[in-house]
């Protein structure tokens, strides 16, 4: 380099992009028996995987997630629980009682079809689509890829 050249720093903006779709669940079913039920209804294999743990209160709580990665490696279902006893994942959506995750990097699911789908079924009561980026929660990296 010449003697007395400046080197110019350029920045590049570029957040990350959210491949997720949050949809909230309100559902009085078990964990385990809604997961069987949105295999059926998707075609998917929801499993119980590792828990997401936090630390609250000198307390450490366990939310059940159950995971679905057998099929396509661009689309990954997850159903985890919000609450456990009186805690809560997401304290800002206290009525939601499960979070389905998308995780979609291609775009190629129909996410207006999930929803419609859910809506149908008997033992679920509501379904939310949540924008990641408007909910301001601490907790809300647990769920995001």
């Amino acid at each position: 380099m010449k003697e007395g050249q400046k080197i110019k720093r350029i920045r590049l903006d570029v957040g990350p992009e959210n491949d997720s779709h949050l949809l909230g669940i309100v559902s009085a079913e078990p964990d385990y028996k809604l997961s069987l039920i949105l295999n059926s209804k998707f075609s998917i294999s929801l499993r119980n995987t590792t828990p997401v743990t936090i630390t609250e209160d000198d307390n450490e709580l366990t939310f059940s997630r159950f995971s679905d990665t057998s099929g396509s490696p661009d689309l990954i279902f997850d159903l985890v629980s919000n609450r456990t006893g009186k805690y809560f994942l997401l304290k800002k959506l206290k009525n939601i009682d499960f979070v389905f995750v998308v995780f979609d990097p291609e775009r190629s699911a129909d996410i207006d079809r999930i929803i419609s789908v859910l809506r149908e079924t008997d033992c679920i009561t509501a379904v939310f689509n949540f924008d990641a980026n408007t909910i301001k929660d601490k907790n809300l990296h647990y769920l995001t890829r």
